[in-house]
């Protein structure tokens, strides 16, 4: 098992156990107490873990959000593909909005150079990069930015998104499960959310497996307004068959 692999199963293992401890992890992985302390601080870096005495536990745990730069380096692989599956989703022409997040933060970069679009973004650094190109449109949302995820919110943000219609949302979220919907900590953001789903004619929700472990304090949709989820191939057919059952078509990528 590869380092990275190992990893990404201990925040799986905290996540699902709610901490983990050094001892029990080396015996399960068969390596040694230094090896698994070496990675318990890789994940603390990433930001979804803190270490405690003897072990470590998930940020969620402690109610603490982690940054969006420190989001972008966990999953790389999975949201690059999702992103890329994400494009059979985009219109000829016409419009979509793009969420703040780490995996629409993917999407904007592989934005195909060939096709007029207007996008609309409540993130500063994915207008930025989308400016750039001038096949492109860009609509900023304007409002108050949320430091930890770099997205604009409150009513700045909220009243331009009432008098929009566009052709896809491609939307981001903190947790995903059947039983609560998409939920993300923040109030405000969840409030921009779901102004953005109620102004597409589809919604695409782009997510990788580990999502599907969470809940967190402010729900935004259920399933059921969700038209595809795009996903990686890390989420098991039995929790992607109950998905699909609340609702949206669910792509593995």
């Amino acid at each position: 098992m590869y380092a990275e692999e190992r990893q990404q199963e201990i925040l799986r293992m905290a996540r699902d156990a709610g901490r983990v401890d050094v001892v029990t992890l080396a015996e399960e992985f068969d390596v040694t107490t230094e090896t698994i302390r070496r990675d318990l601080t890789a994940l603390e870096r990433a930001g979804v873990l803190r270490r405690v005495h003897g072990g470590a536990i998930p940020v969620e745990r402690l109610g603490f959000e982690p940054a969006l730069a420190a989001r972008d380096e966990v999953m790389t692989a999975e949201k690059e593909r999702i992103a890329k599956a994400a494009l059979a989703e985009l219109p000829e022409d016409g419009s979509v909005i793009i969420d703040a997040g780490s995996t629409t933060g993917r999407l904007v970069q592989v934005l195909p150079a060939d096709r007029e679009l207007t996008v609309v973004v409540n993130s500063p650094p994915l207008a930025s990069v989308l400016a750039a190109r001038p096949n492109l449109n860009v609509i900023m949302l304007g409002g108050r930015v949320r430091g930890r995820t770099l997205a604009t919110v409150d009513d700045w943000a909220l009243r331009p998104l009432a008098d929009l219609h566009v052709d896809v949302a491609f939307m981001a979220t903190n947790g995903c499960s059947v039983a609560k919907g998409l939920t993300t900590p923040d109030p405000a953001e969840a409030a921009i959310k779901r102004a953005m789903i109620a102004a597409a004619q589809r919604s695409v929700l782009l997510a990788d497996h580990t999502k599907f472990t969470n809940t967190y304090l402010a729900r935004f949709a259920s399933l059921a307004e969700i038209d595809v989820l795009i996903t990686d191939t890390g989420l098991d057919a039995a929790t992607a068959a109950d998905v699909s059952a609340a609702g949206p078509q669910v792509v593995r990528a």
